[in-house]
């Protein structure tokens, strides 16, 4: 049977460290995910034609999504740059969100399959990158006076705030994504313990089953789309000065 309180599968005291630990279940997980979308990527660049079919045209289909999103953002001459980052977000994220969001696979009480994003601390470090990267590309664009400049804009008091601001946008952008999985796994394993409970169970849960995975789709689709429209957003902030 099927239960919520499974734990992780997770190594303390890593290398005699004593707050070091890892969770096997994520490592295995973002190690699956990123296979998944290495592999995804390099069927759909094999063979290019001038006329994409199948894969290609997906991959052609997600670029172009991408660049939509940044040119929504910034200019594209800017933006350019950042093509390849959110592809790989957008990329990365729906994968993992799709991954637990239709099954969990747990072996005695340990939970080992299940959405990377369902853990707040991946959600995030991935979040914190994107925050760093977008100073670090505000420093390196637009250079370190003129980018220190907006952090006194309108008025110097802001700096106060805009620094709080940071921490609130990292915090939100991470916990955003984690909630969100997290809450999808948990339904996910309800409605599977309700199949295996009882004779007529499976029976019961083929509806909702059927109806929280077609839900689940969208959910991980525009979760994904979420992360890396923000993601362009917080880094044009910073690469593009702003309007006094």
């Amino acid at each position: 049977m099927i239960h919520l309180d499974t734990k992780a599968p997770i190594i303390e005291n890593l290398f005699g460290i004593s707050w070091l630990s890892v969770d096997l279940g994520n490592v295995l997980m973002i190690a699956l995910s990123s296979t998944i979308v290495f592999v995804i990527c390099v069927l759909a660049s094999r063979n290019l034609q001038m006329k994409p079919t199948g894969a290609q045209n997906v991959m052609e289909w997600a670029v172009d999504f991408v660049k939509g999103l940044i040119t929504d953002t910034m200019d594209w001459k800017t933006g350019k740059t950042f093509l390849p980052l959110g592809l790989t977000l957008i990329s990365f994220i729906l994968v993992s969100n799709l991954l637990g969001m239709v099954t969990v696979v747990v072996i005695g009480d340990t939970s080992w399959w299940k959405s990377p994003t369902a853990d707040a601390g991946i959600t995030l470090t991935l979040a914190t990158m994107v925050v760093l990267l977008s100073h670090y590309y505000g420093i390196k664009i637009r250079g370190a006076k003129e980018y220190g400049k907006d952090y006194f804009r309108p008025i110097p008091v802001m700096l106060p705030f805009k620094i709080i601001e940071e921490f609130t946008n990292t915090l939100t952008l991470g916990l955003r994504l984690f909630g969100n999985m997290y809450a999808g796994g948990i339904l996910t394993a309800l409605i599977l313990g309700m199949a295996v409970s009882k004779p007529t169970g499976f029976l019961l849960s083929i509806v909702p089953m059927v109806a929280w995975s077609g839900f689940s789709l969208f959910v991980a689709g525009i979760q994904a789309f979420i992360f890396t429209l923000l993601t362009m957003l917080y880094i044009s902030n910073k690469v593009q000065a702003d309007e006094a």
